[in-house]
């Protein structure tokens, strides 16, 4: 299965790549021509010439519709000297290719493989624990012939895979009683499945136990509130976001005392504190957690080098803060500290202790 290389451009080369390989000639499909004409005019536009590239497949090929873009996709059998080698082609851009994918190629596969069994997977999405630290985990506990285990690694989130190979509803059974070792074993560092993204996570928990946030950030600039408001339905939780940069306004608006900057600086864990305090304080939210750091690539200093950051939740009775030595680059310091914050919010919604400093490196 290839994706990409297969658009209008002098650079896309997948279809007269499999042309030299293959030997097989190119011939043009005029429906798919009137489906891409069609496109572009309820654009507004006219097609460009170059686009009629797209339209051209290997004589033998099957075409694979692309009901959403101007690529369709195409799938052939080539022979080899000892099997049939099935190709197929999708596009590259992945609102387009996953339908295709989902809805064309996984059954035309599972209807031409000869067996009556299928895949089931599942996948679980981690934060705070490492690559090699989730390998020792789950080590031992999934049998090579009971599954296929594998990590991927997303920064900053680790996903674990497990799929088994059965008969329909022996494979989805075998997999629920693996998923149970697996959260045994893995237990609060899994954060969702599937595709879920800690956000998500975050905006499900604080909506269905009817909680309402507040967030006070420096060195990530928005970046969590960004987050959380990509979630559709954020209102329901989300009160609101204070980016105070200098700290001038994080005494301005958000009540910092001037001799906790004077004695410990904005980077401390007292000043975060002071920050969601004061960010819950004037929005009246239930929780508010708070970040300064020093994302670099300058500012550094020997008590706080680049990558030093602190974090800072205060609910009821909860006044937590804790200094964080990140690595990375900029935008890696930025999104990592975003997720710890956010991963603080899930674990305070499910009651959960607050993970130790996290040092991931990019």
């Amino acid at each position: 299965i290839s994706t990409g290389g297969i658009g209008p451009t002098a650079d896309d080369l997948t279809t007269e790549t499999i042309e030299r390989i293959t030997g097989k000639k190119l011939w043009r499909d005029e429906p798919s021509v009137e489906h891409m004409r069609r496109l572009f005019a309820a654009l507004g536009r006219p097609m460009p010439d170059n686009n009629l590239k797209q339209a051209l497949f290997p004589e033998t090929a099957e075409i694979i519709q692309n009901p959403l873009g101007t690529a369709p996709g195409f799938r052939m059998a080539v022979p080899q000297s000892s099997h049939i080698a099935n190709l197929v082609v999708l596009p590259g851009v992945p609102r387009e290719m996953k339908p295709m994918l989902d809805e064309q190629v996984i059954p035309w596969i599972r209807a031409n493989r000869g067996s009556n069994k299928i895949f089931a997977t599942r996948i679980f999405q981690t934060f705070g624990i490492s690559e090699s630290g989730l390998d020792e985990a789950v080590a031992g506990l999934i049998r090579p012939d009971e599954a296929k285990v594998g990590f991927r690694a997303s920064f900053p989130q680790i996903s674990l895979k497990v799929m088994v190979e059965d008969y329909p509803g022996i494979a989805e059974r075998r997999l629920a009683e693996l998923s149970e070792r697996v959260r045994g074993r893995v237990g609060d560092y899994i954060y969702g499945e599937g595709d879920l993204t800690m956000e998500e996570v975050v905006a499900e928990l604080l909506t269905q136990k009817s909680l309402k946030l507040a967030v006070a950030e420096s060195c990530t600039g928005g970046l969590i509130g960004h987050r959380l408001t990509n979630v559709p339905g954020s209102s329901a939780f989300f009160v609101g976001d204070f980016v105070t940069y200098s700290n001038e306004m994080k005494c301005e608006l958000l009540g910092v005392h001037e001799n906790t900057l004077k004695e410990y600086g904005a980077v401390s864990e007292q000043c975060v504190l002071e920050m969601a305090a004061g960010a819950r304080t004037r929005t009246a939210a239930h929780v508010a957690v708070a970040t300064s750091g020093v994302a670099g690539p300058e500012g550094g200093t020997p008590d706080h080098p680049v990558g030093t950051v602190c974090i800072a939740l205060v609910a009821e009775g909860v006044k937590t803060a804790r200094r964080h030595q990140m690595r990375g680059n900029r935008d890696w310091i930025k999104l990592l500290t975003s997720q710890v914050a956010l991963d603080w919010l899930r674990r305070y919604a499910l009651g959960l202790p607050l993970a130790e400093s996290v040092l991931f490196r990019r």
